[in-house]
């Protein structure tokens, strides 16, 4: 019987470790993050650039290992989310360690006839984000509560003015109901305008002049929806709250490579 000879079965038993090692780490599951919300947050083609929704910029914050599904769509409030079954297609996909980070309340809110089908009271808006919540952790995934981004607005002495208070509290309440982080995307956003002032925040939004971009050659005047500058602002945000939260999240940022001297 032909014996096998000592270098030949550490060469095997080499192969056979590194066979079982690439075996383990291709089963690894990526650690996802599903965003929902609305159009302040969904992604964009770029045929509408330069309009950009926040989570387009948060997605690039993360190394491989994390993957971004962001499900947000424009014009939906928690009521019209769950009624297109948007939301179903999102608790069937969760799995065991998922994060799911939701940011309603722009189309909650609008109370207007041309709206009135996106509208959600504030009860409503609550019931709704706790079915999110309760829903997420049946399939052991982790909800994060955010308070509606603030659109620009300001008083007559240059301070920010508050345009989601009813649906920003009732994301804190449910917070505490639930025992769930919240990112107060809020606060900090107004924070951030009445810094810049009201000359400077209006370099966050789709402001343009007739005749500036192609896709808009018409110009452009919305206090909501953010440019490429203001999403990437606002993405920054969110990710200095988790930060400060000491989310577990934040493990798989991509870290800056330090200088060479």
């Amino acid at each position: 019987m032909m014996q096998i000879k000592p270098f030949r079965k550490l060469t095997i038993v080499a192969i056979g470790l590194l066979c079982f090692c690439t075996a383990f780490i291709s089963e690894q599951k990526p650690i996802k993050i599903w965003m929902i919300g609305d159009s302040t947050m969904c992604d964009y083609e770029s045929s509408r650039a330069p309009l950009t929704g926040w989570g387009m910029p948060f997605a690039c914050f993360f190394t491989p290992a994390v993957q971004v599904n962001n499900r947000a769509k424009g014009g939906r409030s928690t009521r019209t989310f769950i009624a297109e079954k948007r939301w179903d297609n999102v608790s069937d996909s969760l799995s065991k360690g998922d994060y799911v980070l939701m940011q309603f309340g722009h189309n909650d809110a609008a109370k207007g006839e041309r709206y009135k089908e996106r509208y959600t009271s504030v009860p409503d808006y609550k019931t709704n984000l706790a079915r999110f919540i309760k829903e997420s952790r049946a399939k052991n995934a982790i909800p994060i509560l955010i308070t509606p981004v603030s659109r620009m607005s300001f008083d007559k002495n240059g301070h920010a003015n508050e345009t989601h208070m009813e649906y920003s509290a009732a994301v804190y309440e449910v917070a505490k109901i639930y025992d769930v982080p919240v990112i107060d995307l809020d606060r900090e956003s107004r924070a951030m305008y009445e810094k810049m002032g009201p000359s400077g925040a209006k370099q966050l939004f789709m402001q343009l002049e007739s005749g500036v971009h192609p896709n808009y050659p018409e110009g452009k005047k919305d206090n909501t929806h953010f440019n490429e500058f203001g999403a990437r602002k606002i993405a920054q945000i969110v990710l200095s709250e988790m930060k400060k939260q000491q989310l577990e999240l934040c493990n798989y940022v991509v870290q800056p490579k330090p200088l060479k001297k």
